[in-house]
């Protein structure tokens, strides 16, 4: 009879399904304070096509701490998928002294001088023994001013501390210096009376 019946069902063909992001490289890497951090970067797959990775974030290679990178990529259909990284700046090198071992000082004063060292992070210095004194900032001195007569050499180990607890030490030597004005020595005049008695013969 050519009658036709119909029906329709419309297929929706959507994408909800986020790129794949994948690293390259670990997942977690460790720059020595004060080195280059290099940027590995990161590669993404979408069953739309090519997708592209944006990366943010930022490595300060100059102050210890964590820090995180974050690689997004976005299809067409607006499905951002992310992947991060963590870079970690930590400082394993110990401070090294750039002042000599030896110091000179003169007797019955308390002052020596200054130790230095070098780190990228700020230093604390301590001292053995409680004949020598040295404040965190590296000045050196005498707990008690030294007598020459007494003793003209002193000894100690310094300790030059970073920020993160890295140390490296350095055993320091004071020699002590006659003071010539404290000498007991001179020259003078002076006069004095006395009394006496002798016997003698004579012509």
């Amino acid at each position: 009879a050519g009658n036709v019946g119909t029906a329709t069902r419309t297929v929706n063909v959507v994408d909800t399904t986020a790129p794949v992001v994948t690293l390259t490289g670990a997942a977690t890497v460790t720059v020595e304070l004060g080195d280059t951090y290099t940027e590995l970067g990161a590669t993404a797959s979408d069953a739309s096509g090519t997708v592209t990775v944006v990366t943010t974030g930022t490595v300060d290679t100059d102050t210890v701490g964590s820090y995180t990178v974050t690689y997004t990529s976005t299809d067409a259909s607006g499905n951002a998928g992310t992947a991060t990284r963590t870079v970690n700046v930590v400082d394993t090198t110990a401070p090294v002294f750039t002042s000599s071992a030896t110091f000179s000082a003169v007797e019955n004063q308390t002052s020596i001088g200054t130790v230095t060292a070098t780190d990228l992070q700020a230093i604390t210095f301590t001292i053995s023994g409680n004949e020598l004194e040295i404040t965190s900032g590296g000045v050196l001195t005498f707990a008690t001013a030294p007598d020459y007569e007494t003793k003209t050499s002193y000894t100690a180990t310094v300790t030059a501390t970073d920020a993160s607890s890295n140390s490296s030490t350095q055993d320091i030597t004071v020699n002590v210096t006659n003071d010539e004005d404290d000498d007991d020595t001179g020259t003078g005049t002076g006069t004095g009376t006395g009394t006496g008695t002798g016997t003698g013969t004579g012509t």
